[in-house]
């Protein structure tokens, strides 16, 4: 079977990553880390008024009426641009929460023992007691800790619920956009850096890490894609898999391709990095992902 993307998609695809370019570019994306915590209530009405968070649906109810391979290729240039927010809780909650649809409410669900966004939330999904804030890795990504009490109680009441693994593909819909973003940023500064007279990227080492960056990103590619139009649980938790695996791996491969100066505040991969640790504990990570295949394994 081979997932082409349609021509509708691919011009889906670009508008997206064109919109994301003029209303977050790399400025508003320093002013953000600038003032972390602070969620841009015009950015997110202007995602609402784009249909961000309405694509799935129907055009009946104002929606965009679109589907979940879609919904993909929008997150996954999301995840590319850094784009920060609640943005799956808001999606997931667009049908039923008034104004998730339009960006002009805000909506956080309780996610295990973490909570992002949460001083940013209109609307809290799911059971959030005794939350404390933490300091969080990721300075676009403000996190709380719950109740483990209150968070085993969310985590039994969501088990099982349809958006379970929609959660989880979009997840790492996110993931994808930054493997591809850090290989895209590994490759430019392998051809621009010079050591002894030539690119970088002429040295075997630097080659092979590029190279890995391709391949763990193209091989994500096609997991998420493909769960995406399956909608199965376990062709998702398989992709959850690999494309936390080329988010992590990938942004850890970048910095080395730029050596000490990818830790700076001046270059975007170490973002990138902590974006893609944060993501890789929603819903418990690979670990509920290999729960889940594992239970499909042994049925």
């Amino acid at each position: 079977m081979r997932f082409q993307l349609t021509d509708d998609q691919r011009a889906l695809k670009a508008g997206v990553r064109e919109l994301l370019d003029r209303c977050f570019g790399r400025e508003a994306l320093r002013a953000a880390v600038g003032a972390p915590g602070r969620l841009d209530r015009k950015l997110w009405r202007a995602l609402g008024d784009a249909g961000f968070f309405a694509l799935r649906l129907p055009e009946a109810d104002g929606g965009v009426g679109l589907g979940l391979p879609e919904a993909v290729l929008v997150f996954e240039e999301a995840g590319r641009a850094l784009l920060p927010g609640p943005l799956v809780a808001t999606h997931l909650a667009a049908g039923t929460v008034p104004g998730a649809a339009s960006g002009e409410r805000v909506v956080v669900a309780a996610d295990g023992e973490l909570v992002e966004w949460l001083d940013s939330a209109d609307v809290v999904r799911g059971e959030v007691t005794g939350a404390v804030p933490l300091r969080s890795v990721d300075p676009l990504t403000p996190l709380h800790r719950v109740c483990p009490a209150a968070a085993g109680r969310a985590r039994a009441a969501d088990a099982g619920g349809a958006a379970d693994p929609v959660a989880g593909l979009l997840t790492a819909a996110e993931q994808l956009g930054t493997a591809v973003r850090v290989q895209e940023l590994a490759v430019q500064h392998a051809r621009a850096r010079e050591q002894f007279g030539q690119p970088i990227g002429t040295f075997q080492a630097v080659k092979h890490l590029c190279a890995d960056l391709l391949v763990r990103a193209e091989t994500a590619r096609v997991a998420v894609y493909a769960a995406a139009v399956t909608g199965d649980p376990a062709d998702i938790a398989a992709a959850r898999l690999l494309a936390d695996e080329a988010a992590v791996r990938g942004a850890r491969d970048c910095l080395q391709v730029h050596g000490g100066m990818g830790f700076t505040w001046e270059a975007d991969v170490h973002l990138h990095l902590k974006r893609a640790w944060v993501r890789s504990w929603r819903r418990g990570g690979s670990t509920e992902s290999e729960e889940v295949l594992a239970a499909r394994l042994l049925a």
